[in-house]
């Protein structure tokens, strides 16, 4: 943990100069410069006043969360091929399981189909992006094609197909694949 840094970090949300924080701190500037510069350390009582004084404690301060990932390259990215149904299934989101909703890249290749969990509580929605499909929701059979989406509630018996081959967005929500 870069201590100087998480410091000055702190003092510059709380709109604080280093001289005002030293003031409020009974320290000097030139201490509160060297902090941020990781040029010295604190004993625990001075780090605790100096927290104190960025409306904040010692727990707080060295607790650590772990970043999300927020960026998904190809590369993790894990696929699914299904032989039998002729399609491919990308999770596009891999750790989506923990999340409300979650996003696929399916590939249907002609005369392929999906199945998804059915049926079940939720939201589904798709984007076409290449190709065209029909949606079967229940007794309904809708075409879709490149450009168009769709959206439903999942309350009945639904799958995907495609003659001629396609290629989803397709976001379930909750995940469902």
């Amino acid at each position: 943990m870069d201590i100087g840094r998480k410091l000055k970090d702190l003092r510059v949300r709380k709109g604080l100069t280093q001289e005002e924080l030293a003031d409020r701190a009974e320290l000097t500037k030139g201490f509160i410069s060297q902090l941020e510069r990781n040029l010295t350390s604190p004993s625990i009582a001075t780090l605790m006043d100096i927290l104190q004084c960025l409306g904040t404690n010692i727990g707080e301060f060295f607790n650590e969360e772990t970043e999300e990932q927020v960026v998904f390259l190809k590369g993790d990215y894990f696929e699914k091929l299904d032989g039998e149904l002729k399609n491919k299934i990308q999770w596009i989101i891999p750790n989506a399981q923990k999340n409300v909703m979650e996003p696929i890249l399916l590939t249907l290749e002609p005369g392929g189909s999906v199945y998804p969990d059915n049926p079940h509580e939720g939201e589904e929605f798709g984007y076409v992006l290449k190709g065209s499909a029909r949606l079967h929701i229940g007794n309904n059979v809708y075409k879709i094609k490149s450009g168009e989406s769709f959206y439903f509630l999942p309350e009945k018996q639904h799958y995907l197909e495609s003659r001629h081959g396609a290629t989803v967005l397709w976001v379930s929500s909750p995940p469902s694949f």
